[in-house]
């Protein structure tokens, strides 16, 4: 549902983001469609991840369109410092790996502060939360505190679940930003 909500900003962006590379398939839908000379940034914490990404890219060839990161989303400001048209937040754990290496909340809000702070004008987020496990509850409770609190002069957010699922289904939250104002999070990290 993420990818069929941003597919338009994504056809027409320039920079984008894949926070969580984990299996791929947001970095490879990024690459795959976005405009030629768009360039799509992909981080993980785990070699694991990097690898399965880069597999799943080089069998599409994209794998020039697509710079990945063995590093903390967190740090998405050690390596650009510009506008960002499209990015992408699949939160917890990668899937068949380890459960306990899984994204933390203080690094997640970092990460969507810095990105808040570059999004251009018209251009969106995609954040999909898992509160099934304690890391899980814990972040997207602060992803959804911090979303509820920003500027609707400067935002919009939505959010979407699935109501008559009683296993903690995931939360998907758009964010697009709808002016070209400046931001600067007055939230803790």
């Amino acid at each position: 549902m993420a990818q069929q909500l941003l597919s338009d900003k994504v056809n027409r962006a320039k920079f984008l983001v894949d926070t969580t590379a984990g299996n791929g398939k947001d970095s490879l839908f990024l690459a795959q469609n976005s405009p030629i000379d768009a360039m799509v940034w992909s981080f993980d914490v785990q070699q694991a991840a990097i690898i399965k990404t880069k597999e799943l890219l080089s069998k599409y060839s994209l794998d020039d369109k697509v710079k990945l990161i063995i590093d903390s989303h967190a740090n998405i400001d050690q390596y650009f410092n510009r506008r960002i048209d499209v990015a992408m937040f699949n939160l917890g754990y990668l899937p068949n790996a380890q459960h306990k290496i899984t994204t933390q909340c203080q690094s997640t809000i970092a990460a969507l502060q810095k990105i808040l702070g570059l999004l251009s004008t018209g251009g969106v987020i995609s954040i999909i939360a898992y509160s099934g496990h304690q890391e899980g509850y814990l972040e997207n409770k602060a992803v959804q505190e911090l979303l509820t609190s920003l500027p609707s002069n400067i935002f919009t957010v939505g959010c979407w679940s699935m109501i008559n699922h009683s296993n903690n289904p995931p939360i998907l939250y758009i964010v697009e930003k709808m002016r070209g104002e400046a931001y600067e999070s007055t939230a803790p990290q």
